[in-house]
């Protein structure tokens, strides 16, 4: 089990043919703990029900401003995020969506005409492509081609992190951004558990411990993670639940960027303008970075720099501070990007789903 072909093939299995809905999963991920935007609400009460029922993902990785981008859906699945995003995006953007299950595409493909005539566009804007998130060059996804890539609880699933992450990198824009949802795990998972089919497929043996993925991101060129959500998972399923052990599990959202390599790193006091549709008064851009309207705030190097180079850079006046930045990678740096903590803080658990609760 533990070779990545041999996880590929266990995974395909278990979504492709085993699971006919979201309540078959034997775990419950699906819950947001932030408001959800009205568009996006509009966006996805528009989606097809077939669609809905077949969703398996863990969150809601919805950013703000999507009109007219080209967006990358890592493991589409029934498509259900895709044709939310492909409301949000309108006309003149893009969405593709990739996922390894021949199964899942095919279901996906049947609603496009759907969606496009419920949205009433002259043409289709969502196209869904049979491949790996491993190797998305292999899929035809171009370098340097994407404004924003998401993925929805499917990097879990995927034996070799590092590859996806190198590919969604290969494939942004300089400041394009990658949000996602995906479980975490309290702890490094052991090398037995990696051997259970029904585990990997639950994304249990796959996730990742936080303090890794940060890690890993950084190694791979991204900016600094920004957590923007996180709530506990509950195992429903006892056996599950016994094989787990002291391991505890959460669906976390982060935002990453890709900076442009040139870019200086200076402090800036930035403030925003308002001028984003649903956030008029005030944007939380992660939990740990809320920025009201018409108020100048300092922020570090790093994040004035996710302001400059991405799309968000006309929402914001940006003053530039004669401020050195210190860098650090001490632990202790990263103690507002743990999961556990947030999740905790907010007192978030998800509800119930499995139709296997015994």
């Amino acid at each position: 089990m533990a070779a990545n072909d041999d996880v590929r093939d266990s995974v395909k299995k278990y979504y492709g043919k085993q699971l006919a809905s979201s309540c078959e999963l034997q775990t419950s991920c699906n819950k947001s703990t932030r408001p959800v935007p009205r568009s996006v609400t509009d966006a996805l009460s528009q989606v097809h029900p077939e669609v809905l029922k077949r969703f398996l993902g863990c969150g809601l990785p919805f950013p703000a401003k999507l009109e007219a981008c080209r967006v990358l859906d890592l493991g589409s699945g029934s498509g259900r995020d895709c044709f939310a995003f492909s409301k949000l995006v309108g006309p003149s953007g893009h969405v593709t969506g990739i996922d390894m299950t021949e199964e899942l595409i095919s279901a996906a493909q049947q609603y496009v005409e759907y969606h496009q005539e419920t949205f009433g566009y002259k043409e289709p804007n969502v196209t869904f492509v049979q491949g790996y998130m491993e190797n998305l060059k292999e899929a035809g996804i171009e370098s340097g081609s994407m404004d924003v890539v998401i993925s929805n609880c499917v990097i879990c699933l995927c034996p070799d992190k590092r590859a996806v992450l190198q590919q969604v990198y290969n494939v942004l824009k300089e400041g394009g951004e990658l949000y996602f949802s995906d479980m975490y795990a309290s702890k490094v998972i052991p090398d037995h558990l990696k051997q259970d089919a029904v585990l990997w497929g639950e994304g249990m043996s796959g996730s990742l411990f936080w303090k890794d993925f940060i890690s890993l991101a950084l190694n791979v060129g991204f900016s600094t993670p920004l957590l923007v959500s996180s709530n506990h998972i509950v195992v429903y399923n006892s056996e599950l639940k016994a094989k787990a052990g002291d391991i505890s599990y959460v669906s976390g959202t982060y935002r990453l960027f890709k900076l442009p390599k040139s870019l200086a790193m200076s402090s800036a006091a930035v403030t925003y303008k308002g001028t984003l549709a649903d956030f008029p008064d005030q944007l939380d851009f992660d939990s740990y970075h809320s920025f009201k309207k018409d108020v100048a705030v300092e922020v570090g190097g790093e994040m004035a720099a996710i302001l400059k180079s991405s799309r968000f850079s006309v929402d914001f006046e940006i003053q530039m501070l004669d401020k050195q930045e210190v860098s650090s990678e001490s632990s202790a740096e990263y103690c507002h990007l743990n999961p556990f903590f947030l999740a905790d803080k907010l007192g978030s658990s998800v509800k119930q789903c499995s139709k296997t609760t015994k």
